[in-house]
């Protein structure tokens, strides 16, 4: 190849990865935080279809040793956490995101403290939500696992 191709490849290479969209690391995670915001402030505002948009439909929960698939979830387990969440007020520590390309996952944990059904709760719920990034940019909850212990 001639030194006038080998510099005419080089200055289009540069100007294609320039005309590429850049990914910012802060970007990306405030990205995944509000993916995962918004399914939990559909289950709080009792919008079970705004909920699962925001779950794969492959889409796996984890609860106590359970595992559920997205329809399991949505038809049995949903129902009770929009009824939970319009009951009790939890406190979330801030979400920690991290990003590996195309994957991510948030940790958090949620303090409840009152009364629900009747009866007083007092426990820590921590979440760990894995998404995944698709083709149209926007990240998708693939999978949510719940672990709690006494408050």
């Amino acid at each position: 190849m001639t030194y006038a191709r080998l510099t005419l490849v080089v200055v289009l290479a540069v100007a294609f990865s320039a005309c590429a969209p850049k990914r910012s690391t802060a970007t990306d995670e405030a990205d995944v935080k509000a993916a995962i915001e918004a399914f939990y402030a559909a289950v709080k505002k009792g919008d079970p279809k705004a909920a699962m948009a925001m779950i794969a439909p492959d889409g796996v929960f984890v609860e106590s040793g359970r595992l559920e698939t997205r329809q399991q979830y949505e038809e049995n387990h949903l129902p009770l956490d929009i009824d939970f969440e319009k009951q009790i007020t939890g406190k979330r520590s801030p979400w920690r995101i991290t990003i590996n390309g195309d994957t991510a996952w948030g940790i958090a944990s949620t303090a409840y403290d009152g009364p629900v059904d009747g009866q007083d709760l007092n426990f820590v719920s921590t979440q760990l939500a894995v998404l995944t990034r698709g083709e149209d940019g926007k990240w998708t909850i693939r999978s949510i696992h719940w672990s709690s212990m006494p408050g």
